[in-house]
């Protein structure tokens, strides 16, 4: 079975789009549209803007899902999902391409989604830290040891856990990481703590819109980041949509569960196309990947 897999932040590149606006009269359009939905030309930033705009959480989360979703929208009847996920963001990207959202919808989601965040990390001072080289439940409970908030948030491959959490919980967990042992431990330079419990107030802001949003029955199963499980059933979907992003993304229990499934290649959709393909490599090398 063939999986389709898409990145979430920090997959964007400078002059993201602009190859496929040119080359596709179908990109065009649906660039067009996003303009119109957004309300401002995300098109304009996305191929003209520098790294540091499109680092800011109120661009990259837009133009991430945008490059991966008119990538499947480019692809029309060729594109045929026996299973998809998305890492944190790219749940959503996930979402419209399976059927069950819309382009419109997804886009307004993640639009209402990033503007949720970027207050909610502007709140609260928050960062976050990739751990390299150590057991999971060896970083779980230095995290839990420590009296400032720092959680487990990206379980993205063996040996790559990154945390969470207050800057203060970090520089403390990251510094006791060292001391246990951990080959690297890197503070990343992300504008907050996500799936950490500092985007509470994000979560409440977004809970309403996704209440309020139409999920249909998705062609394929889609495996969710709060669960790494499949999922077909809308009602479940939403409310699992709803606790990511206070709650940690399992990628490797979804990558591995894709495998019990009967995966037997990943195509990364979107982005730079090498984040995804990086952790299929670290969980199971002989898996055939590529990119769309």
């Amino acid at each position: 079975m063939k999986a389709y897999v898409f990145p979430g932040q920090a997959a964007q590149f400078e002059g993201m789009g602009k190859d496929m606006y040119d080359d596709s009269a179908v990109a065009r359009i649906y660039f067009e549209k996003a303009n119109e939905i957004l309300g401002y030309d995300i098109s304009n930033v996305m191929f003209n803007g520098t790294a540091e705009e499109l680092k800011e959480t109120k661009i990259t989360q837009p133009s991430v899902f945008l490059h991966s979703v008119i990538k499947v929208k480019m692809e029309g009847d060729l594109f045929v999902p026996e299973m998809v996920a998305g890492h944190s963001l790219g749940e959503f990207s996930a979402l419209v391409a399976c059927g069950s959202l819309d382009f419109e919808s997804g886009l307004k989601l993640v639009q209402q989604r990033a503007m949720a965040m970027q207050k909610a990390c502007e709140m609260e001072k928050g960062t976050m830290a990739a751990i390299l080289g150590m057991e999971d439940e060896v970083v779980e409970n230095i995290c839990n040891e420590i009296e400032d908030v720092v959680v487990a948030a990206n379980y993205n491959c063996p040996g790559q856990l990154v945390i969470s959490g207050s800057e203060s919980g970090i520089e403390k967990a990251v510094a006791k990481c060292q001391e246990a042992g951990a080959r690297r431990a890197i503070v990343l330079p992300v504008g907050g703590a996500f799936h950490s419990p500092l985007m509470a107030p994000a979560k409440e802001q977004l809970e309403a819109a996704i209440e309020n949003t139409e999920f249909k029955k998705p062609v394929c199963p889609i495996y969710q980041n709060v669960t790494g499980k499949a999922s077909t059933d809308p009602e479940e979907i939403q409310k699992n949509l709803i606790l990511q992003l206070t709650a940690p993304v399992r990628w490797t229990q979804t990558m591995q569960n894709m495998i019990a499934d009967g995966a037997t290649s990943f195509t990364e959709v979107g982005g730079t196309g090498k984040v995804i393909q990086g952790f299929v490599k670290k969980i199971d090398r002989k898996f055939p990947t590529a990119t769309l």
